[in-house]
């Protein structure tokens, strides 16, 4: 299910994210250890789940995560 728009969908149409250091990072290859999350490859739902704070809450992370390497990620992988 993603994170950002609440729809479900197969994980591969889904990005997988894990949370590193205080940033949101893509797992390409589906196997960092962690929480994981699932996210659209849209930056709709990039900014839906911002704006609902649902990394934090689906990666169980305290404070607010960075989301800009994911939303670079997002961009150049968009085109």
């Amino acid at each position: 299910m993603c994170v950002g728009c609440r729809r479900r969908a197969s994980h591969g149409e889904l990005v997988r994210v894990v949370a590193k250091e205080g940033h949101v990072v893509v797992d390409e290859r589906r196997r960092l250890p962690g929480r994981g999350a699932w996210l659209h490859p849209e930056p709709e739902c990039l900014t839906k789940a911002e704006r609902r704070r649902a990394f934090s809450r689906a990666l169980r992370a305290p404070g607010t995560l960075d989301v800009t390497a994911l939303r670079r990620h997002l961009e150049q992988h968009a085109g």
